[in-house]
């Protein structure tokens, strides 16, 4: 790669490399304390606020799943992840406002926070006109059921954000899969009562819905306690890239 804003300094690479090495071994004594195969358990980069040079480092260090919050930065950092030549498979992990569902779909391989019936109606037409594979889908789930936070609401008959029906809705559509929920642990929860009850959600989930393993939970503080209760993709940004720039 020539000298291109993708770049990052040896320093940089260095402190990446280290922080990588602890997340990996914190993952491996998780997986190991929970008697799973660490092999369950995918790492995802959550690298917003930070530059393309950092996730083009990752990659260069074996991290192969990137994740972002707002399309605003991640559209742009993908195109230039892509044109170093680094490419890393994305997930939209951040609340996703159904205009921005034409723009996600282009980058994005995996959207983790669809939790409405019209959200998932949005992605599933702009997927079907951008893409020629389905789109995987996590539905994220409330854990407390404070709607205002986000999250499809489980045991709820509301046609929109209902779990049932949000599940539904992605399940049937043409251009989406159905691979399992993400949740974040609610405000004021200690992670082991949040991911108690998020193990329960997910057990009743996959009964209806077999083949949506997935399970998204656990950030830079609390993924041990999420993959002792199955969490199948832990989401870490300041543990991995160090504390994040203040946003503007």
């Amino acid at each position: 790669m020539s000298d291109s804003q993708a770049s990052v300094r040896p320093d940089r690479r260095a402190e990446l490399a280290a922080g990588l090495a602890r997340v990996r071994s914190r993952i491996a004594d998780a997986c190991a304390a929970a008697g799973r195969d660490r092999a369950e358990v995918t790492m995802i980069a959550v690298t917003k606020t930070y530059p393309a040079g950092d996730v083009v480092a990752l990659a260069g260090l074996g991290v192969t799943d990137v994740g972002e919050n707002r399309d605003q930065e991640a559209a742009p950092k993908a195109a230039e992840v892509a044109a170093a030549g680094v490419t890393p498979r994305w997930h939209f992990i951040g609340r996703l406002q159904r205009n921005k569902a034409r723009s996600v779909v282009r980058y994005a391989d995996a959207v983790h926070s669809v939790d409405s019936v019209r959200l998932a109606r949005a992605v599933d037409a702009a997927a079907a006109a951008a893409r020629d594979r389905p789109l995987d889908v996590l539905v994220q789930v409330s854990i407390d059921g404070d709607a205002a936070r986000g999250g499809a609401l489980p045991g709820s008959a509301d046609p929109d954000v209902g779990l049932d029906r949000v599940a539904e809705a992605v399940a049937g559509a043409e251009a989406l899969r159905l691979t399992g929920l993400m949740a974040v642990a609610p405000l004021g929860w200690e992670p082991e009562r949040a991911f108690a009850r998020l193990a329960e959600l997910a057990a009743a989930f996959r009964s209806v819905h077999p083949g949506a393993t997935s399970l998204s939970a656990g950030m830079s503080g609390d993924l041990e306690v999420a993959i002792g209760y199955g969490a199948t993709h832990v989401r870490v940004g300041s543990a991995l890239l160090g504390m994040r720039p203040t946003l503007r």
